[in-house]
């Protein structure tokens, strides 16, 4: 029953994560029906950019309190990342909005690797330690351990998902995007600025990659040029388990990805003698994707439209 309950919370804390990330996916397609696979490395950004903001921190105030210097990285963090992702957006992506679909993928793999070079060239190729802020000691529960820092990343996730779905459902910049994402067209006809509308998708997208990046980082005390493309690439299959272009979708398939790839690597270590768990736990994530997209294209949560014209 312990190994059950640790787990599930494992599953929680990594599902969290992926959420994060999958929702900058989710949104950028249910706006422009494109998938942005540069998304991972603006949360390998924000992390390095909050590791950053850190050293500088305990350099300057060494007596500041660990969680307010984890807030300021991550407030710094967060405007980087919305710059690195607005000008993604209006460099790569906009000209290609009517192209064929190859076109802006190769581009969002270009970017991809563009935003990594950049990144190892500025803060080096080998993996930089993450300053542990907040206190190691972890605390029981249900049987379960859990850190301070996960339940902080915990606590943020679900503020951030949150308050995106209120952001969407209840306002009037949500009440534009559902407009685009449904009818571009129609929805410039009513006065809706779809340029505008998409900036923001990417800006709101990229600031939830900041949180989830430095969260990551944090979580695995770790940090380094190349630590987004693996999250992203399960993140988007979250996001496809879901429902890509489904927010609610991508909430739940990232965190049931999350718990499928923990309570599958712990039981399989268990039965193995830990020589299978770890080493395949990454293999669960593009199972599901696989499976997915055979028996249910549209995801949990999405609904089986026709193409736009």
């Amino acid at each position: 029953m312990d190994i059950l309950v640790q787990q599930l919370i494992n599953g929680l804390v990594l599902g969290s994560m992926y959420a994060l990330v999958a929702l900058g996916y989710t949104m950028v397609y249910g706006v422009l029906n494109l998938i942005n696979f540069a998304h991972g490395d603006v949360l390998m950004i924000g992390a390095m950019v909050g590791l950053t903001l850190l050293e500088i921190l305990q350099k300057v105030s060494p007596q500041m309190p660990g969680l307010l210097q984890l807030a300021i990285a991550i407030g710094g963090a967060i405007p980087i990342c919305v710059v690195v992702s607005v000008l993604i957006e209006r460099i790569a992506y906009r000209r290609l909005r009517h192209a064929p679909r190859l076109a802006p993928l190769i581009t969002a793999i270009g970017i991809s690797i563009l935003l990594q070079t950049l990144s190892m060239m500025i803060w080096g190729r080998n993996p930089l330690p993450f300053p542990q802020v907040l206190p190691t000691e972890p605390l029981h529960l249900f049987g379960g351990l859990i850190t301070p820092t996960q339940i902080l990343l915990l606590a943020l996730a679900a503020s951030a998902m949150v308050a995106l779905a209120l952001l969407v459902e209840r306002t009037r910049m949500g009440r534009a995007m559902r407009a685009v994402a449904e009818n571009p067209r129609v929805a410039a006809l009513m006065g809706v600025d779809a340029n505008r509308v998409i900036v923001f998708t990417f800006a709101i997208g990229a600031a939830l990659a900041a949180v989830a990046g430095m969260m990551w980082a944090a979580n695995y005390a770790s940090a380094q040029f190349a630590m987004g493309f693996v999250p992203g690439l399960k993140a988007f299959s979250a996001a496809v388990l879901g429902g890509i272009g489904n927010i609610y979708g991508a909430m739940l398939g990232g965190i049931l990805l999350g718990l499928i790839e923990s309570l599958g690597a712990g039981y399989i270590g268990d039965l193995t003698a830990g020589v299978l768990g770890s080493h395949y736990q990454d293999i669960f994530a593009f199972v599901v994707l696989i499976l997915m997209l055979t028996l249910r294209p549209s995801g949990l949560m999405g609904e089986r439209v026709a193409d736009r014209s």
